[in-house]
């Protein structure tokens, strides 16, 4: 069956990767397995088609078959566990790695996103300034923990696994902002993920979506 994923016509990082669809590209290119992209506009995501797939309104979506799937973690968690290469064999291993995909999503991106909604949504507010030095402190304290089990280990728990694929895509996010250069053990983990065949296939599929999507028409 074909595996459809939903992604942005224009998304707003310009195809930089930070668009949440590419969490599901890479672990579909990194499990060898095919699948479609169907764009679709903020006002579609509104709309009751695609509410019908999301209830939040949000992408990226997973088709295959009759099943429908929204949210990133449970996208990549299905793949995982359907096709060779994200989990490990060994039933400790792999609940470890599980424990790392939470962990990505529910402690270390929360602070990341709050960083983003200070910098780009309430940067006008006259408590903005106050404020901005509360939220880096939050997302220090995360790195610094992070760091410290990370070490200088390549991965975190033994091989690569979906656990690092969305631990990276989180830590990503922080790569315009300078405060990840401040840890070499995570700046050289994130530029690990991104050297791997399959995340460069997912980021360049992601980016000629979006550069396609400014082309004048003919």
């Amino acid at each position: 069956m074909t595996i459809t994923i939903t992604a942005f016509e224009h998304s707003p990082d310009g195809g930089k990767g930070l668009a949440r669809d590419t969490r599901v590209r890479w672990a579909l290119e990194e499990v060898s397995q095919p699948y479609e992209v169907r764009p679709v506009s903020f006002r579609a995501m509104k709309e009751p088609a695609h509410l019908a797939l999301h209830p939040f309104g949000q992408i990226p979506t997973y088709e295959e078959g009759d099943l429908s799937l929204f949210e990133t973690g449970s996208i990549v968690l299905h793949i995982a566990e359907r096709h060779a290469g994200l989990l490990p064999d060994d039933t400790r291993a792999r609940a470890r790695a599980i424990t790392w995909m939470f962990a990505a999503v529910n402690t270390v991106e929360p602070p990341i996103l709050e960083l983003v909604t200070a910098k780009f949504m309430e940067n006008d507010k006259p408590w903005s300034k106050e404020r901005m030095p509360l939220v880096v402190d939050r997302i220090h304290g995360r790195l610094k923990q992070l760091s410290v089990r990370l070490g200088s280990a390549d991965w975190l728990d033994g091989a690569f696994s979906a656990g690092d694929l969305m631990m990276v895509s989180v830590l990503l996010r922080l790569k315009s902002s300078g405060i990840l250069g401040e840890y070499r053990n995570l700046a050289a983990y994130v530029a690990r993920g991104e050297a791997r065949p399959a995340y460069k296939r997912a980021f360049d599929a992601q980016l000629a979506l979006n550069t396609a999507s400014l082309r004048p028409a003919d």
